[in-house]
């Protein structure tokens, strides 16, 4: 009786188990989705892009060093030649200091070999008299010709070493300017990478100095539309974050596409002359006199389509009864945050865009 009545839990308890894993898996899973939409080709095509700067460059001590000072900050107008940061100089003074000591004794034994070599030059013409008259001994005119030659190689020998001394002092300055980091060109600062107390190494970048005189847009265009483009495309640019639009200049053309949305880089000259534009903003490109190859296309938001094993893209699906499938698409070019499906979906098609790591075929959604 006590067997039969254990063997009657564990059934129970396994039953319990089962239920809860089923009510588990019937639980729906919460996700955001959106819809997918047509875009007509009817209007001139709008772009979403961003601003960059002219040209940027990273500005690095050539020296190892705790920085002392920090004179700028991000977002400040700096000149060629302002001094930007300081290290620690003092190991740098110092060697400064022994290099000028040595430049000094180097010049007092030149000044020295320089007294010796006249007084042994005077002797040797005096003694060069003497004996062209036959009145001086040999060996008395070889020990003033040896006293001479001796005075100039000391001499020679005292020149050498003021130069190695003046050289040794240039290298310590030099030392002491490598201290001190100075803006090799005009520009704002964009990003501070070190501050002070902190240890700069050689080549290391402390700050990057941004050229935005002129600045450059940067939109992604679909390799359909791409040949409809020229240097001179006029373009209209808005950038929401101060209120204010430009007209386009000169335009870049990149060379190498994107191999998921088949886009190319595309760069729009704008002048700068307030330094309104900042790396970074968001801006509205349109192309008035553009018009999109395609009549009408599907677009679904781009976090919606991932990318299968196989190397082919799919999308999940919800389906009147809440249901999520899988459904591979062929996609086209990008608008913005959105991109175009050819194939695998029809426009009102409800389209996951997040919470579909979750997701298997014929999962239960709520959104």
């Amino acid at each position: 009786m006590k067997k039969f009545t254990f063997l009657l839990l564990i059934v129970l308890v396994l039953a319990s188990c089962g239920n809860k894993n089923d009510q588990q898996q019937k639980s729906p899973i919460r996700v955001e989705t959106a819809v997918a939409t047509v875009a007509s080709g009817d209007q001139g095509v709008t772009y979403v892009g961003v601003v960059e700067e002219r040209e940027a460059t990273a500005v690095s001590f050539t020296t190892m060093g705790v920085i002392r000072r920090m004179l700028v900050h991000e977002g400040q107008m700096v000149h060629r030649g302002q001094l930007l940061a300081e290290v620690d100089a003092s190991s740098s003074n110092s060697g400064v200091a022994m290099a000028q000591a040595s430049t000094i004794q180097a010049r007092d034994m030149v000044k020295q070999a320089e007294d010796t070599y006249a007084q042994a030059k005077d002797a040797y013409d005096r003694m060069k008299i003497l004996h062209d008259n036959g009145s001086l001994p040999e060996i008395k005119w070889v020990e003033v010709e040896t006293r001479l030659r001796q005075a100039e190689t000391a001499l020679n020998t005292a020149r050498s070493g003021v130069n190695s001394a003046r050289a040794a002092e240039q290298i310590a300055r030099k030392s002491v300017a490598d201290t001190r980091l100075i803006a090799p060109v005009s520009g704002v600062v964009g990003r501070k990478q070190l501050d002070v107390g902190e240890t700069a190494l050689p080549s290391q970048a402390v700050v990057s100095i941004l050229d935005i005189s002129t600045v450059k847009v940067k939109v992604s265009i679909p390799e359909a539309e791409l040949k409809n483009l020229g240097p001179s495309t006029p373009s209209l640019i808005t950038v929401d974050a101060i209120n204010k639009g430009f007209h386009g200049g000169r335009i870049e053309k990149g060379v190498q596409g994107d191999v998921l949305t088949h886009t190319y880089d595309v760069r729009i000259n704008v002048a700068n002359p307030e330094h309104k534009l900042l790396p970074g903003m968001v801006a509205r490109v349109s192309f008035p006199g553009l018009q999109q190859s395609s009549r009408a296309s599907v677009y679904v938001p781009v976090m919606a389509v991932q990318s299968g094993p196989d190397g082919g893209n799919f999308v999940w699906v919800v389906d009147g009864s809440n249901k999520a499938h899988r459904a591979q698409v062929t996609v086209g070019p990008m608008m913005g945050n959105f991109i175009a499906v050819t194939s695998g979906i029809a426009a009102g098609s409800r389209i996951v865009t997040e919470g579909y790591q979750k997701l298997s075929e014929g999962t239960q959604v709520v959104y």
